[in-house]
């Protein structure tokens, strides 16, 4: 048979010239431990079989407590305290991610194959398993030797505010001693060979009383020999096919490869089953240890963990500073018994998988051959992995992005968030606030379309109808473009919009436009003669948010002062794409909508009035927002009022008004069940005068404010609690989307324009409060000077 010794440092023969320090204040003695052949130099030698002893009776398991669901509430106790920092293995780690989920272990059974435990040290308090034993002979579990206590604390020892912790500070220890009796009593700092010796057959009895008495991980912290024979091969091959995970260390000869007690079962696939993972050593910088063996031909199933300097008592209570691959297992043990409690859904391999998946990548980029997968990183494995949906439902989610507001929502929040539940490819329940998932659009640029240069506009008229087209230069030819400029006044619109007018008859008038929207063919129909300005625009003009029109076509009918106008529109809401290419991300999104206005217009004497009243239909967007991912597609209808009117007096005076009240009804489909409510508005009130210096200059001055929600949001039903035990959701809870702003734009503009030369000289003066509607950005001032002429 083959024996195995414990991880012994080739430097242990210091040890016995030196006292050991009771710490205080966090000094040691170190005791470094590497790796020794069993029975002498090499291979693995034959020893005399020992009889084993009677197997105790398997004690009747401890019932699994029913999982609580998920997600735990936040703890209220600090982790973070100096007790934590001391302990180099947990920082390293990330513990920290672990224990605010409220994962330390408890419920847990972890089983430690060893020298025993101190059945006296107060550290393990109530949580040494009952099924603890001795399969050696020995008669007794407690520990002789020191080196099983030691893992045993490193992996969870108790957390009193006093030293350092284990990692897994709550779990339950099955100890299970397996040294052959007498053998740590030969211990001779002269011979390495000396010390220690752990049967195979007793280290097989031992995983088989572990596997039956309920243990998700087993640490082995052992290692020597030529590789594992027959006997535990098959007690490993049983534990494995129980889905119980079994860690063991690399071995300390700062060899290519992990000591073949190791790597026998490792890289045997269809006894590993993906369970086993082999622990290599990294100090606190992640740098590999001197003593370590490496990943080499392991390296998919190797992590590696602090293992130097780890500080934790051994048989005598004396705590000691220890170093070795036999204290970066239990770091890996009990991560996964961190994870075994907080995700009661995980099998063995999901929670292998997930270690391996998640550690932290060192060395050279991927897998390597000196760390492997990398060092352990409780962080990582306590975020989701992979593709993540909302609990309940089959639709995916983003952990950044679900939904992009509009310019009339703003700087709209839902201060109480919006609290749900999310499942990992690992079908692990995480909470998630999808409020802060919901991008907001910064203010447009309100000049960028205005004071393009590099186009040429073209317009002629005629008796009863007018043609205006844009044309913009390509590199292979000039092509018909919309014009990108907020909706202007009738003036711009015939000075340069992509429309045609005509007359059919006495009292009928048409009009069409190609890339441009129906609001100004409206306007320009009605004979709406209001004065242009660049910034301070007409909220009953335009949709509020980015659009761009493929077509649309108006007719209106003269009966004496009073005209009736029926326009019809379609077109695309534009929104900033996301995509997963950085090539694409800014470019616009399309999204359609329909819109048709019925528009009353009528004059009395110097005052010209306007009554439209729109429907407007979206696709797949809400007041231009989109939504995205498990919040669904949204669909929205809208209606508008809109009112105007203009008083000319003296010839050269004008004063003008208008308004907008509007209503949304909007709802999400396939994800998040959604609805509600939205109320719009937003008016202008501007003065123009003719002829202020000379007979052909203009001045003007406005008041605005763009179309804004000033109220309402989307109620979402949302899942807040997910229950391990049924696989489902058990609490659904109604939530507000809040869509209406802080912030309200107000723009105030002045312009003046006169001919000058051959041209015409055109000022603007403007001032933008609360820009977007962002109330926490500082106002938008600035001034634009245009001069143009025609050739």
């Amino acid at each position: 048979m083959y024996c195995v010794s414990y991880l012994l440092s080739r430097e242990r023969r210091d040890f016995a010239r030196l006292r050991p320090i009771h710490l205080r204040g966090g000094a040691a003695l170190s005791v470094l431990l590497l790796a020794s052949a069993c029975g002498g130099g090499g291979g693995g030698g034959r020893v005399n079989p020992i009889t084993p002893p009677p197997v105790a009776p398997t004690p009747t398991p401890t019932p699994v407590p029913t999982p609580a669901p998920t997600p735990t509430p936040t703890p209220t106790v600090n982790y973070d305290t100096t007790e934590y920092r001391a302990t180099v293995g947990a920082v390293s780690a990330n513990a920290l991610a672990a224990y605010n989920r409220a994962a330390t272990g408890a419920g847990i059974t972890v089983g430690v194959i060893d020298t025993g435990i101190d059945l006296q040290s107060e550290e393990f308090g109530g949580r040494i398993h009952p099924a603890s034993q001795d399969t050696a002979g020995n008669g007794t579990v407690d520990d002789e030797g020191g080196h099983g206590t030691a893992v045993a604390f490193t992996l969870a020892g108790r957390r009193n505010d006093v030293g350092t912790h284990g990692i897994a500070f709550d779990a339950t220890v099955l100890a299970l001693r397996t040294d052959r009796p007498g053998s740590c009593a030969t211990e001779d700092p002269e011979n390495d060979d000396s010390g220690c010796r752990h049967p195979e057959s007793a280290i097989a009895s031992a995983l088989d009383v572990a596997r039956t008495n309920g243990a998700r991980v087993v640490n082995i912290s052992l290692g020597g020999g030529g590789g594992v024979g027959n006997t535990l091969l098959q007690a490993i091959n049983r534990a494995t096919a129980a889905g119980v995970i079994i860690v063991i260390s690399a071995g300390n000869d700062a060899e290519a490869n992990p000591d073949a007690f190791a790597s026998t079962p490792a890289l045997n696939s269809s006894i590993a089953r993906g369970l086993i993972v082999i622990a290599g050593s990294v100090g606190t910088t992640d740098e590999i240890s001197t003593f370590s063996n490496r990943a080499g031909s392991a390296a998919a199933v190797y992590l590696s963990a602090v293992g130097e300097r780890v500080r934790a008592p051994n048989q005598e209570n004396v705590p000691f500073l220890w170093s070795g691959t036999s204290f970066s297992a239990p770091q890996i043990a009990g991560a996964a018994a961190l994870l075994a409690q907080a995700f009661p859904n995980l099998t063995g391999q999901q929670i292998v998988d997930l270690l391996l998946t998640t550690a932290r990548d060192v060395g050279a980029a991927g897998t390597d051959a000196i760390y492997g997968r990398g060092v352990l990183d409780l962080t990582r494995a306590f975020q989701p992995v992979g593709t993540t949906g909302i609990a309940g439902m089959s639709e995916s989610v983003s952990l950044s992005s679900n939904a992009t507001l509009s310019a009339p929502m703003g700087d709209a929040t839902s201060h109480a968030g919006l609290g749900a539940v999310i499942l990992d490819g690992y079908d692990r329940a995480f909470a998630i606030d999808l409020a802060t998932t919901i991008r907001r659009e910064g203010p447009a640029r309100s000049l960028s379309g205005v004071l393009r240069t590099d186009r040429r506009h073209v317009s002629a008229a005629y008796p009863g109808g007018s043609i205006a087209v844009t044309i913009a230069p390509t590199r292979a030819r000039n092509l018909i473009e919309r014009l990108e400029m907020p909706m202007g006044d009738a003036q711009v619109s015939r000075a340069i919009a992509a429309t045609a007018t005509g007359r059919l008859g006495e009292d009928v008038t048409f009009g069409f436009g190609v890339s441009e929207g129906s609001g100004g063919l409206v306007a320009q129909l009605s004979g709406r003669d209001d004065p242009a300005f660049l910034v301070a625009g007409d909220a009953t003009r335009s949709a509020g948010f980015d659009i761009s029109s493929d077509a649309s076509v108006a007719v209106r009918q003269q009966w004496g002062r009073l005209g009736l106008t029926v326009a019809v529109e379609s077109g695309d809401v534009l929104t900033r794409g996301q995509g997963a290419f950085p090539q694409l991300r800014g470019r616009f999104d399309r999204y359609g909508y329909d819109r048709i206005t019925i528009g009353f217009d009528r004059r009395f004497g110097a005052l010209a009035t306007n009554l439209n009243v729109t429907r407007l239909a979206e696709a797949d967007t809400v007041l231009g927002a989109q939504f995205s991912g498990a919040l669904g597609a949204a669909r929205a209808t809208s209606y508008y009022v809109d009112t105007s009117m203009r008083w000319s007096w003296d010839r050269d005076w004008s004063l003008g008004m208008s308004m907008r009240q509007g209503w949304t009804q909007a709802r999400l489909r396939g994800g998040v069940e959604g609805a509600g409510t939205l109320r719009t508005n937003g008016y202008a009130i501007d003065i123009a005068r003719l002829a202020v210096f000379s007979r052909s200059d203009r001045w003007g001055l406005r008041f605005a404010q763009p179309m804004r929600v000033a109220l309402g949001g989307l109620d979402l039903r949302l899942p807040t609690n997910w229950d391990y035990a049924s696989s489902s959701v058990d609490a659904w809870t109604t939530q507000r989307l809040n869509l209406a702003p802080t912030g309200r734009e107000i723009d105030v503009e002045m312009r003046y324009s006169t001919p000058l030369w051959a041209g015409n000289l055109g000022t603007n003066l403007f001032l933008r409060r609360h820009p977007g509607n962002f109330a926490q950005l500082g106002n938008d001032v600035g001034a634009v000077a245009r001069y143009s002429m025609a050739f």
